[in-house]
């Protein structure tokens, strides 16, 4: 009868200790009048091993997580249904690697605006949480390289 009594507060314990996932330097490329997709980026660290199964926003209609990958000698663009974050690593979504595609834009997203975003992300536990951040819109130029961006307000 202890036994069960143990493993019963361990699971409630466990389950209390959720795993902590951050989102930082989370930015979306702004866009033309006409332009009709952009990227989101951003960087996401979990304190236990998780993945982003998804991502979603109300400024698009449809939100995927796709990566980049050299196929004989061409950069492919393809979905991914999961991004694994391994515990305490920094998992970077960023021009040419992974990002976050945002088709079918409602609006232009000019510099300064801000994008919600809701991340959905599975726990070691196979409990699926979300994530709502807000990411800024940048410059349409903005370089790909963070730490360079123009300081210089015009």
């Amino acid at each position: 009868m202890r036994k069960t009594l143990l493993a019963l507060s361990l699971m409630l314990f466990g389950a209390a200790a959720l795993a902590e996932v951050s989102v930082k330097d989370s930015w979306v490329r702004g866009t033309t009048p006409a332009q009709k997709a952009t990227g989101a980026f951003m960087e996401i660290t979990s304190t236990d091993n998780a993945a982003l199964l998804s991502a979603a926003s109300p400024a698009a209609e449809v939100v995927e997580v796709h990566t980049m990958k050299m196929e004989d000698g061409v950069m492919k663009m393809r979905q991914i249904e999961r991004v694994e974050l391994p515990a305490g690593k920094a998992v970077l979504f960023a021009p040419g690697g992974n990002h976050i595609m945002m088709m079918g834009l409602k609006q232009q997203l000019k510099k300064g605006d801000v994008v919600p975003l809701t991340l959905k992300i599975e726990g070691q536990d196979k409990q699926v949480r979300t994530l709502e951040i807000k990411a800024e819109v940048r410059d349409l130029t903005a370089p790909a390289m963070p730490g360079h961006e123009d300081k210089h307000h015009h």
